[in-house]
């Protein structure tokens, strides 16, 4: 089970670019805190109805919510911390709640010291939240493979590609 956690995120799409990877990557569903989101979601189009859609819900912390995720998931932060392991050297856990700071601020250093682990993405400078996100996921994906619940092929080629999209490589 893989359940993304956000801290405090303050801007709606962000989070919509966020589910819309929790629907690529498989992954089950968006945890929150704090208040900004939903006075950004409230004054957002969500043309998709990704939020109804969606397993997104506010908790009051990351703790409450890894208490309410089954047995052995394991506390995984995202963030630039000193200490922390990169990722392309990270070996996932089965179940997981990944927590990503907000787009201002980081995540709170109770989290961060409560986590089984902390791993980093070593680029220049600070990605977004979306795109941090959406790089997380697909590491997971390409170190776990089908064991990450996605099964490769072109069977999932054609159910992912756009319906004008009708290339096929001979």
């Amino acid at each position: 089970m893989v359940t993304l956690g956000l801290v405090n995120p303050k801007d709606a799409a962000n989070v919509g670019s966020v589910l819309r990877a929790l629907g690529c990557y498989g992954a089950d569903g968006v945890v929150y805190t704090g208040t900004r989101y939903d006075v950004a979601a409230r004054h957002h189009t969500d043309t998709r109805k990704l939020r109804q859609q969606t397993n997104i819900r506010k908790v009051a912390s990351m703790q409450e919510a890894l208490a309410q995720l089954p047995a052995g998931t394991k506390l995984v932060c995202v963030e630039l911390v000193v200490g922390a392991v990169p990722l392309p050297e990270y070996q996932h856990p089965q179940d997981a709640l990944y927590v990503f700071g907000p787009e201002d601020a980081s995540i709170p250093a109770d989290v961060v010291q409560a986590a089984d682990d902390v791993v980093y993405i070593p680029t220049v400078g600070c990605m977004n939240l979306a795109a941090t996100v959406n790089v997380l996921l697909y590491d997971r994906l390409a170190k776990l493979g089908p064991a990450a619940g996605i099964q490769a092929g072109d069977a999932l080629i054609m159910a992912s590609r756009d319906n004008r999209n009708r290339l096929v490589r001979r």
